[in-house]
């Protein structure tokens, strides 16, 4: 049976006269895409135009909600309620998806941002809240989670499709989450290391995290990152390191059922 796997990368979010990222390029290489919904970054107009370029792709459509910090970029950590989790989900979503149906084309699936996917990971009565959210909206949405986490789990028990999403750059904890960008080592930056820990995620379901321990992981997704020349270069090596092991790229909504 072949390997599918998801090739996924956080786009439009640049904002106003501000570019962020080379969306263009990055499009061409990975096989869905999580469109920032105008609060940790986007417009309206860069939202209409991603839509719009990753329909003409062919390619999955994410929401990407984050919190209310274009300062911070969503990345600092806010004290919010689960109903206030609930409701900023649902906003970004329902911005999100009139430029998708506009376009023609349906929401795959649905990526928190930054903060709000690191704290609803862990948190239960945040991650309960969005979960309902999203069900509310539309329970064929798919929620892209961080694998193996608290909401991740969750959401399967209340019915939802999910998708486990692994990081080709980032570091690990033992128990699963991911290194704080804070700390040294959170970030890997070499490539062939990012590459291996890749492939072996993918087809052996293992990672080493930061402390030397060898740790199970499912890999339904794969986070990229592509904001310069050389990201975009290290997200079509992977795409073809994966191919040439036999692993085939299709959006989510090909396998997830």
């Amino acid at each position: 049976m072949s390997k599918f796997v998801d090739l996924n990368s956080d786009v439009g979010e640049s904002f106003g006269s501000y570019k962020l990222g080379l969306d263009q390029e990055v499009l061409k290489h990975v096989s869905s895409v999580n469109i920032a919904c105008g609060w940790h970054a986007g417009d309206p107009l860069i939202m209409d135009d991603t839509v719009r370029m990753a329909a003409a792709n062919g390619l999955g459509i994410g929401a990407h909600p984050g919190y209310p910090d274009l300062m911070g970029f969503g990345r600092r950590n806010m004290d919010i309620t689960p109903k206030e989790a609930r409701v900023y989900m649902l906003y970004q979503l329902g911005a999100l998806h009139a430029f998708v149906q506009a376009s023609g084309a349906k929401l795959q699936h649905v990526k928190l941002h930054g903060a709000f996917y690191n704290t609803t990971s862990v948190k239960p009565d945040l991650a309960e809240e969005v979960i309902n959210g999203i069900l509310e909206f539309d329970k064929n949405v798919i929620l892209l989670a961080l694998s193996g986490s608290y909401i991740a789990k969750r959401a399967l028990e209340k019915g939802l499709r999910v998708a486990q999403e692994v990081f080709a750059d980032r570091a690990y904890n033992s128990d699963g989450t991911l290194v704080s960008r804070k700390l040294p080592g959170s970030v890997i930056h070499d490539k062939n290391e990012a590459i291996e820990r890749v492939k072996k995620m993918v087809l052996a379901g293992k990672v080493t995290a930061i402390d030397g321990k060898e740790i199970s992981i499912a890999a339904d997704s794969i986070c990229v990152h592509g904001d310069n020349p050389e990201a975009v270069n290290f997200v079509n090596t992977i795409r073809k390191s994966l191919e040439a092991e036999g692993v085939e790229l299709k959006p989510l909504n090909q396998f997830i059922r």
